[in-house]
């Protein structure tokens, strides 16, 4: 799981405006980190964002934690240039802020393609990612899924969306849920992955637990978080547990051998398989690979 499909359980968002908490960012280990030039930094302050944004990039060695900012958004006269920053930075990737159409991940992918050419950077070095904040940008998922060859993602803004909807946060989770099916199936159709909204209450630690169980039942790949006491927590339970990769490694050897054999149907404790499951398991291994958890020949003897 490298590049446009990584491990990405967790993104933590830090103030671009603030070097001191950028520069240590990664010994919280996180799988990725958003430096925010939006909603995080004052108007008047966007040009000495970006500029600790760019000289952060430069100097500090994040190691294997992916560098994403979220720039602000197309409809202000800032985006152009925080595009520029990110590329001449060497940013992993951009967050497109309060994305609403397959347009507006086009004009940030020409502006990209423009600062690798400007920058001398690889080509398509730079990846994408959209945060959907509004019903517009809901219901154009898909379309905004399949716009690039460089969108990875695409990731819930629930604080924009509750409002735009009229509505506040409930522990249950109601108020998203419209939101959260359309988007993962959006995702799940054009094949990138797909981010759950940040939890605001960092004290509510109970609440946070529930929700990040709640995102892995319904098929995130992750979450974005605002604090490094969460990171564990979604780390807990995105990566697969030992049983789960025990039995995810069965799964896959018996489907194996039986489909050698020609046998379509068959079962394994009592459960009947097919190769309909061969893909569920071979996602939880490439996981728990990701995750430094499993190698091929980890559980071999076991099971000879």
């Amino acid at each position: 799981m490298t590049g446009k499909m990584r491990l990405r359980r967790t993104m933590m968002f830090l103030n671009a405006q603030r070097p001191g908490l950028m520069k240590d960012a990664y010994i919280y280990r996180p799988d990725s980190v958003i430096f925010d030039l939006e909603d995080a930094v004052a108007e008047n302050q966007k040009d000495a964002a970006r500029f600790s944004l760019y000289h952060t990039l430069k100097s500090v060695d994040y190691g294997d934690v992916e560098r994403i900012v979220r720039i602000n958004g197309l409809d202000t006269p800032h985006w152009k240039e925080d595009v520029r920053a990110c590329v001449a930075g060497g940013a992993d990737g951009i967050r497109i802020a309060k994305c609403e159409s397959a347009q507006d991940v086009k004009a940030v992918e020409a502006a990209i393609e423009a600062a690798e050419d400007e920058f001398s950077r690889a080509k398509e070095s730079t990846l994408m990612m959209a945060a959907l904040e509004s019903p517009k940008g809901l219901l154009n998922a898909f379309s905004i899924c399949e716009a690039s060859g460089r969108l990875f993602g695409v990731a819930l803004s629930g604080g924009d969306f509750r409002k735009s909807m009229q509505t506040d946060y409930t522990p249950s989770g109601v108020e998203m849920a419209s939101a959260r099916g359309n988007m993962l199936l959006a995702a799940r159709a054009a094949g990138v992955q797909c981010f759950d909204t940040v939890f605001t209450n960092i004290d509510d630690i109970e609440g946070f637990t529930a929700e990040v169980v709640m995102n892995k039942q319904m098929g995130f790949d992750g979450k974005s978080v605002v604090s490094p006491k969460q990171i564990q927590i979604v780390h807990d339970i995105f990566t697969p547990s030992e049983k789960e990769i025990r039995e995810a490694e069965r799964i896959v050897r018996t489907i194996r051998e039986n489909t050698a054999k020609g046998i379509g149907v068959f079962t394994l404790d009592g459960k009947m398989l097919d190769i309909a499951f061969l893909p569920g398991a071979e996602r939880i291994l490439a996981l728990a690979r990701a995750s430094g958890l499993y190698e091929d020949s980890l559980y071999e003897e076991e099971y000879k």
